[in-house]
């Protein structure tokens, strides 16, 4: 056990202490882990939009002071009863949903959806007794999706902790702990289009891209690619993307573009927007007989999906996915070999390197839309 296994932690973390305003770095106090909870030591983290969507607050019950981040990459510090399978020195991603592998979801080969951890957004303490792990000054600070990875320690149930081969890079896998796996496994596990075939990824952001690169890893001849920024679309081209079509070019809804444009209708779509008449078009796009839709996109909380029936009963089929179907624990370290062994590229996602003390500049990189995934170096 580490030196510090069972005590306090006193370390620097970046602070949300109101809505929308600049994280402030503080020192804080970590507590130890609890029952079935483990400690991490951050090496590197990376912002995601679902941070920054919380950090504004502007569409849910805000939850303030909270240590946000969830995609990032550590070491195990210390551990708390009951943990077995993981050990202080350990390389991990924190996971922002998790794998109990005792409910009937993760029991099942169908569902990575944990009746214990699956993401709850509004949680800002620990499920064994309700605490936050954090504190400055005996104030309470709220966790964020079970992660908090905005900290140089932080205290995430066992569940929400894959276990990697401790050579891959964490500098570059930490990706891999939200949006790029989100994606990607949209493509592989769920839309799994077959060799030569004709896939669209609406929306080509960084969960739209990883999309593609699934499409790429498949074999797809041809990778439409979908977007109203005709910037993302010599970026593309980097992910597999072939074609692009922006629905601003067309006076007719992108759907019917895209059925001329393949005989008919593509096999497979992917939707990683939110919007819902994207995801309409996303569906209504694939070919009669054997077109697969799937949605990725959060969509807002009144929208309505309308389709005719018949565009079902003439044999499209339309899913849903979360985090690509992938369990935490049992799936996350087999991506991560994908890129050891050279098959999955994650290099290209990486468009800006920072140190945690200039953590706010990534908030303002990704408010102005600029990059992909900016990593953060916790140590600098």
């Amino acid at each position: 056990m580490s030196s510090t296994a069972g005590q306090v932690i006193r370390c620097k973390a970046a602070v949300a202490w109101e809505a929308g305003k600049p994280l402030v770095m503080e020192e804080v106090e970590v507590a130890p882990p609890q029952k079935m909870e483990v400690r991490l030591k951050i090496l590197f983290t990376s912002l995601c939009h679902t941070d920054v969507y919380f950090w504004e607050a502007k569409g849910q019950t805000p939850l303030f002071p909270r240590i946000f981040g969830h995609e990032a990459g550590g070491i195990v510090e210390s551990i708390g009863e009951g943990v077995t399978d993981l050990q202080p020195g350990d390389h991990v991603l924190p996971v922002f949903t998790g794998e109990c592998k005792e409910c009937r979801h993760c029991k099942s080969t169908e569902s990575n959806m944990c009746d214990l951890l699956r993401i709850n957004t509004d949680r800002g303490v620990m499920i064994e007794d309700g605490k936050t792990r954090f504190s400055k000054n005996g104030q309470p600070i709220y966790h964020f999706l079970g992660t908090s990875t905005f900290s140089e320690y932080t205290v995430v149930h066992v569940g929400c902790v894959a276990k990697i081969n401790p050579d891959a890079p964490l500098e570059k896998v930490c990706v891999l702990s939200c949006g790029i796996s989100t994606g990607l496994g949209a493509t592989l596990n769920v839309a799994r289009p077959t060799k030569g075939s004709t896939v669209a990824i609406f929306g080509l952001g960084a969960v739209g891209l990883a999309a593609a690169e699934g499409a790429r890893i498949s074999g797809a001849s041809r990778i439409i690619g979908v977007d109203l920024n005709p910037n993302r679309f010599k970026d593309a081209k980097k992910f597999g993307v072939t074609e692009f079509v922006n629905p601003k070019d067309h006076d007719k809804p992108i759907q019917e573009v895209l059925a001329e444009m393949t005989d008919g209708g593509v096999d497979r779509s992917v939707e990683c927007t939110g919007n819902v008449n994207a995801m309409i078009s996303a569906f209504e796009c694939v070919h009669d007989g054997w077109g697969v839709a799937v949605l990725v996109g959060v969509p807002n909380k009144d929208d309505a999906f309308k389709t005719h029936p018949v565009n079902l009963l003439n044999e499209r089929t339309l899913k849903g996915t979360f985090f690509g179907n992938y369990k935490p624990r049992s799936d996350i370290p087999s991506v991560v070999e994908k890129y050891m062994n050279k098959e999955l590229e994650l290099d290209k996602f990486i468009t800006h390197q920072i140190g945690f003390s200039e953590i706010n500049k990534a908030f303002d990189l990704m408010l102005q839309g600029e990059g992909l995934r900016c990593i953060i170096n916790m140590e600098t």
